[in-house]
């Protein structure tokens, strides 16, 4: 009897335990929306009322308008004036939630320089599928010249810093 409990444990931990090793949140991840508590969806929906920086929620519209527009152009073509990162994200997914403050203060550093962007790919699915996202967080590093490139996974601030400086910014510290 005990073995058999203790086997259901494993069973019941070993899925969590490997979501959080891995980085990121999958589409096909066991937690669901359903499962966060009401403090956390409130705490949740206070993050996305605010604005800091020069953060932004795009939708397909302005993410077409601000970013690139799939539909009109086959070939990349970057819409915007400034640089930009843009955060594919979700707000059941707790890698997600340890970016997210680090994407708000880089957004103050460096306001006026880039733009942040966030993708909820929950409401957003449209945006989720041209770009293929299937683990989340995935980062989006655009420079204003030149290809976009594609980054997954929770990164440390100073890994964002230095993709910003060296891939964004192009300068070398």
């Amino acid at each position: 009897m005990k073995n058999l409990l203790k086997q259901r444990i494993v069973l019941l931990v070993l899925p969590f335990a490997l979501l959080l090793m891995s980085g990121g949140c999958g589409k096909g991840s066991t937690e669901s929306p359903k499962n966060i508590t009401e403090n956390q969806k409130v705490l949740n929906n206070n993050q996305q009322n605010t604005k800091k920086g020069n953060m932004e929620h795009l939708t397909v519209q302005s993410f077409k308008e601000k970013v690139f527009n799939y539909e009109t152009n086959k070939d990349w073509k970057f819409e915007g004036d400034l640089p930009c990162i843009v955060d594919f994200y979700a707000d059941w997914c707790g890698p997600c939630k340890m970016v997210a403050p680090v994407l708000e203060e880089l957004s103050n550093e460096y306001e006026g320089k880039i733009h942040i962007y966030k993708v909820d790919t929950e409401q957003e699915q449209e945006l989720a599928s041209v770009f293929g996202i299937k683990s989340i967080p995935s980062i989006l590093f655009i420079p204003k010249d030149g290809q976009p490139q594609m980054s997954m996974g929770a990164m440390p601030k100073e890994s964002f810093k230095q993709a910003i400086d060296e891939v964004l910014l192009k300068s070398k510290n």
